[in-house]
């Protein structure tokens, strides 16, 4: 594995982003210089967090246009840097007109662009890509199929597709690109694959899926009661420090599962009530199976989702992660509450 000098710029892309945004954060403060893109430099909206962090840390933030559809528009960013942090790739799990073009095409064909460039730039040594689980699993009941009835780094999606869960497949397809590219790379290829990211947000973009979750959540979306759906919870900020220590530890190779625990929702709703029940309208049940079957196909679910993950249960090896990273996982309570206390200071609750 190659060493990266700190001192030299490090690029990362999708700068706004949940994620992006704590991983900036974190190396201003330890006094980096971070090169990072935006969709659009004219949006000063959209990254004028970016900046306020920057004025008040030791470290230096230069801002670049990118797109990731576009060739050639990381070319001036990457100039320099010795680490590619690539962070940007669409979230979008809600049903679109063509998740092909919407979903899919800008996460494989974006990292191939990023890594491309990756390959035309001498001083690139290292490129870390957020993957997730859900280049993983697909669904619950794949671990069933698991030898030690739990997920590992040597396990891959193989039954999303562009017309069953086309986000899970874009996510697999971008990584499976990665590695291929990576073999007749100059630079090393680490990966993180994150679970469900929660924590506080220091972006005010509310367009991602924890902070609809928990909206949902609070809202009295599922007063009468949540589905009990399993997901390997992470905080936020430690997938951010997961990505600077995989950029920056000699040693970091490979792939990463990212997650503190495994938490159902039906869990994460009693937690949240029994601190704000209160004063929400949070759910204090579990919606039965037979009634879901019912509702979930007018809320976007599939009769053959909630078979495949509804009361299903799961496990994540996070090892590597804790022995090859050094991330020393948030409790999923903590990561909750500042989750929520956050919204609530930001009026989006």
């Amino acid at each position: 594995m190659r060493k990266v000098n700190r001192e030299a710029p490090i690029l990362v892309t999708g700068a706004t982003g949940y994620i992006a945004s704590w991983i900036i954060k974190k190396l201003l403060d330890e006094g980096c210089t971070v090169h990072a893109t935006v969709r659009d430099l004219s949006d000063t909206t959209k990254y004028g967090h970016l900046i306020t962090m920057a004025d008040a840390s030791p470290g230096n933030l230069q801002l670049f246009e990118a797109d990731l559809l576009k060739e050639g528009s990381f070319v001036d960013a990457m100039q320099r840097c010795e680490l590619v942090l690539h962070t940007a790739s669409p979230f979008i799990i809600r049903k679109t007109a063509d998740p092909q073009h919407q979903i899919v095409d800008p996460a494989v064909k974006g990292t191939e662009n990023v890594l491309h460039t990756a390959s035309a730039t001498d001083t690139v040594k290292r490129v870390v890509l957020t993957s997730s689980v859900a280049a993983i699993y697909n669904d619950a009941i794949d671990l069933q199929s698991t030898p030690m009835k739990i997920f590992t780094e040597k396990h891959w999606n193989t039954s999303a597709s562009v017309s069953y869960d086309p986000y899970s497949y874009s996510k697999t397809m971008a990584e499976r690109r990665a590695w291929e590219i990576t073999a007749d790379a100059a630079w090393d290829l680490v990966v993180v694959n994150p679970g469900l990211v929660m924590g506080p947000s220091l972006t005010p973009r509310t367009d991602s899926t924890s902070i609809d979750l928990m909206r949902s959540l609070f809202n009295g979306t599922y007063k009468s009661g949540i589905p009990e759906f399993y997901f390997g919870i992470v905080d936020v900020r430690d997938v951010a420090q997961a990505h600077i220590n995989a950029g920056l530890l000699y040693e970091a190779q490979g792939r990463h599962i990212l997650v503190s625990r495994t938490w159902s929702m039906v869990k994460v709703a009693e937690y949240l009530f029994s601190l704000y029940g209160k004063n929400y309208p949070l759910p204090k049940r579990k919606l039965p199976v037979g009634l879901f079957y019912f509702a979930g196909p007018f809320r976007g679910f599939s009769w053959r989702y909630i078979y495949r993950n509804v009361g299903r249960m799961m496990s994540f090896d996070n090892s590597r992660a804790i022995n090859c990273l050094n991330i020393h996982f948030r409790p999923v309570e903590e990561t909750l509450k500042e989750h929520a206390e956050q919204l609530m200071a930001d009026k989006l609750l």
